[in-house]
This record gives C-alpha cells, structure tokens and sequence, in this order.
C-alpha cells in the first residue's frame, strides 16, 4: 500500500479525533484519520448512537450519533482521509518526522501525532453470572443499546448504577412495558438532573428499582432469555420476569499497541499530558480526549474539542516551524464549502 504523507496522523476518529481534523484544517494542517473501528464516532457510534448527551454547548439535547453526524458536517470541507478498520502497530521516528504502521500494511508520514484513541479498545466488562454466554448474541443479554425501538414491549432489567444505567432507565420509557433498575446499593451515581427524572418515574410507576439487589442468575430455554434472579447480602433472592437484561458495568479498556510506543503512560493506561500543550512525554505526540491526563482533567466531550484546539495550535509550530501563527477567529477565517 502507499504511504500517505501529511502534517498530522490523529489515531482515533472519535468526537475528539474528528474535531481535531477540523482544527488543523483551520490551521491550514493537512490530516489523516486512523481508527481500528469501521466507522468513524468512536464510543459514541459503537455503543450508544441513540444515547442522548446534555453538555454538548448549544445543544440542549443531541444524540451521540447526531453528533458524530454534525462533526462529519463539520469537518467535510477538509477531505480528510481516513483509514478506518486498521489499527496502529507501530510508531517509529522522531518530532518532525513520524511513520506509522498500521495492522494491514497501510503506513503514514507525519509531522506530529495526536492520539485519540479514548481509552483504546474497549469492551463491556460481563457480570459473573453462570452460563451468561448462551443469552448473548441475540439472546436477552445485552451490553449496549443500538436503537431504542428494539426493546418496544420488552420487560427490561438493567443492573447498574451510574450514568449509564439511570440514563438508559429513562430514554426506555414508554418502550418497554416494564423497566427494574438494579443496583446493590440504594444510591445511584448519576447525574443530579438524572436522579430527579428517575425519582419523578418511580413516583409514577415508569421504573421500579430494586436496591439493595445484585445480579444472581440467569433463567431460560433455548438460548432466549425469560428471567433474571437478584439477590440481598443476606441471600434474599427474588425473580424479576425480564426478557431482556442490560448491565452497565463499565467498560474493559486496552491502549493496545499504543502502550508500547515509549509514553509515559499512567493509571489505568491513561498517557500525562503537559496541560497547555496536551503534549505527551515523546516530543511531537500529542494526546486528548478521555486518553489524555493531567491535574484536575475532567473527563467530557467538550473538554476534549477543547484540548483538540490547544493541540492543533501547538502542532503548528511543528509543522510550519518558518510560518509565524496569528490567531484569527473562525468568522474571520472562514472555512471550505463541504
């Protein structure tokens, strides 16, 4: 395959990824996107494209996947290739001049790189419940919710209790004809705005929790799911008549290759970044998003279109080390018509 040649590789073609190419775009830097999923939008398309998101500004509402749509729309104009389906294998060479490889044989030059990649590969972490793997697949057990309307008239049970638990209780309303929310503990870690719509749908029958439950046993034939046991600390089991069961137990994450380009990488693989700069500890690679570290980061798809800015600007001095910047604003500017 040829190598493509551009001013910055962005591993990971997520909401951060794809704003970053549009960044640079502004800035006049030539990208390629690299992502090992098949389509752009990262967690968001692959997990939860109808899971609506409140703190996107401008948007009182927006669906993951509209966003990711919107981010397309905004980056078009740009062309950016991508190459998606592929993973990075290796990164060699220093600031100025980087070659990656990916996993079919695809290799980009680069003068800076920007990592991405969210927390790497990611996965649904799986309850340890005996025979769990027979209702998987089709089966009742779900991990992720790719529309709504498959759950029309469904008796849903959803083990969790974060965000994703309590906001997936809510957006399932008047979809299912009956929701239980399970949780060891009778306090949610959610959203104060979300306890309050869940405590308004408990009031009126939409959701009923259970606490303080956990997940004990899966009941079935043939493959399809028909019920969910959930037991006290004290043995104290009762039988939820669920069709469909959802737990939200986070996610395993694996930075995968990327762990062996020589970061310095932190808890949880996650890579320190210099604030101002999101450079990482190898000169000219540069991390943002939820893989990015450092003092007081807080963990939001707009602090990522933040760092996606701060990182473009600094690259620039990379990539046109002879061309001074002047900061103009976008009305200014302007961008190229799609």
């Amino acid at each position: 395959m040829e190598t493509r040649t551009c001013d910055v590789a962005i591993v990971g073609a997520g909401p951060a990824g794809l704003f970053a190419a549009f960044e640079c775009g502004m800035l006049g830097l030539s990208c390629v996107l690299i992502d090992a999923l098949p389509e752009t939008g990262g967690q968001c398309t692959a997990l939860y494209p109808e899971k609506p998101i409140y703190d996107i500004p401008a948007h009182p509402a927006i669906e993951a996947g509209a966003l990711v749509a919107s981010l397309e729309r905004q980056v078009a104009g740009y062309r950016v290739p991508r190459l998606l389906g592929q993973r990075v294998d290796a990164l060699s060479g220093a600031r100025g001049d980087f070659r990656l490889r990916t996993d079919r044989g695809a290799e980009v030059r680069a003068k800076a790189v920007i990592i991405a990649a969210g927390a790497g590969a990611f996965g649904p972490n799986r309850p340890p419940l005996a025979g769990i793997e027979a209702y998987e697949g089709g089966g009742g057990v779900q991990y992720l919710i790719r529309e709504r309307e498959a759950f029309r008239g469904r008796s849903v049970a959803i083990a969790g209790g974060g965000d994703s638990a309590v906001d997936w209780a809510l957006a399932l309303r008047g979809i299912a004809v009956r929701i239980w929310l399970v949780h060891r503990r009778d306090r949610f870690r959610a959203a104060p705005a979300s306890l309050a719509q869940l405590a308004l749908a408990v009031g009126r029958g939409e959701i009923e929790t259970v606490v303080p439950y956990q997940l004990h046993a899966l009941h079935g034939g043939g493959g399809m799911l028909s019920g969910v046991s959930v037991a006290t600390l004290d043995g104290e089991v009762r039988l939820l008549e669920a069709d469909r069961l959802l737990p939200f137990f986070g996610l395993s994450t694996d930075l995968g290759p990327i762990a062996e380009w020589g970061l310095q990488t932190g808890l949880h693989g996650l890579v320190p970044v210099t604030p101002s700069t999101l450079e990482t500890s190898l000169p000219g690679v540069f991390a943002i998003g939820d893989v990015a570290s450092y003092p007081g980061k807080l963990k939001l798809i707009l602090t990522g279109f933040s760092e996606a800015a701060m990182a473009a600007h600094a690259i620039h001095a990379i990539a046109r080390p002879e061309q001074a910047l002047h900061h103009e604003h976008s009305t200014t500017r302007g961008v190229p018509a799609a």
